[in-house]
């Protein structure tokens, strides 16, 4: 089984990685070096975590060790939507380059193709509770992406949240420089993405799931809500394979082609959730897990909705 991705950049990228969205600042660099000590070689970051800081502890003290060099990991990290003004792309590229202590990053994402009013409020809201927009347009703001890439920054650049419509506009634009090597979005059995999975696969873009397990500790889960780590049917699967739920849902994406970068700050389930390379899901497994679908988001970003850019009024 394959352990990584070939972007269409020609770099490799591991199909596993550490999540850390939602990661205290306390516990992630811990979290961090036991991801490195168990194999994992790919951390997915962002700006808005505000713990990159903390993240970036971690990966330089297994470098120290010697355990690992710069050039065996694979770091991802996001452009937060208050920097999508050209001209401030780069700074929020090199605080986050500052902030994890490293000279480049090997993928740099759009985080959502919705611009906010640029400040130090990550999410300026208005008196409706909704964000208020800066007038930027994504186009723009890919500019100042490719702009990174150039100047030897960044390796590989890419979206997430896109929908089909964005990233046909993105491909469309007069004078692109670099193609989009990642979308990275929410995808787990109740929002399998099969439309946007194809169509990415047929423009050569990756696809990276977040919250493969459901994000189970997003702040506004509301009792009522589905929940996929205790799915009776993932339950029944994952006792056939003798292994756990968590393991299933990874295995799925993992078989399906996709990146998955499952959050935990617990040694034993960041080590656990790295146990997906000795057991194989069977068609019949995967046909039953596809047909969980519900177009279920844990993270509709309700806040955006009014946005001229707001990606999910439109099914993929």
């Amino acid at each position: 089984m394959a352990t990584h991705i070939l972007l269409n950049t020609g770099a490799k990228m591991p199909v596993l990685g550490l999540g850390t969205w939602k990661s205290p600042p306390g516990k992630v660099t811990e979290a961090v070096k036991a991801a490195i000590d168990v194999g994992y070689r790919h951390i997915d970051c962002a700006y808005v975590y505000q713990n990159e800081n903390e993240v970036g502890e971690g990966i330089q003290q297994k470098i120290k060790e010697g355990l690992v060099k710069r050039e065996d990991l694979f770091i991802a990290s996001k452009l937060w939507c208050t920097f999508h003004e050209k001209s401030m792309v780069k700074q929020a590229c090199q605080q986050t380059l500052s902030d994890l202590k490293l000279d480049y990053l090997d993928l740099y994402l759009i985080h959502w193709p919705m611009g906010f009013k640029a400040g130090s409020n990550l999410f300026p809201l208005d008196d409706r509770g909704l964000t208020v927009p800066d007038n930027t347009c994504f186009l723009d703001t890919w500019e100042g992406m490719e702009e990174l890439v150039d100047a030897g920054m960044v390796k590989a650049i890419g979206v997430s949240n896109f929908n089909h419509e964005q990233i046909e506009t993105l491909l469309k634009k007069p004078g692109l420089k670099y193609q989009p090597a990642n979308n990275q979005v929410e995808c787990h059995p109740y929002l399998t993405q099969e439309k946007l999975l194809d169509y990415c696969r047929s423009k050569g873009i990756s696809v990276t799931a977040y919250s493969p397990l459901g994000s189970p500790d997003r702040p506004w889960a509301k009792p009522e809500d589905p929940s996929l780590l205790e799915d009776p049917k993932i339950k029944a699967i994952a006792k056939k394979h003798k292994k756990t739920a968590a393991q299933v849902l990874l295995r799925f994406q993992i078989q399906r082609g996709i990146i998955a970068i499952p959050k935990s700050i617990t040694p034993q389930r960041i080590e656990e959730n790295f146990k997906v390379f000795d057991f194989d899901l069977d068609g019949e497994d995967i046909k039953n897990i596809l047909s969980f679908n519900r177009n279920w988001r844990g993270c509709p970003m309700h806040w955006g909705v009014e946005h001229k850019d707001y990606p999910f009024n439109i099914e993929y």
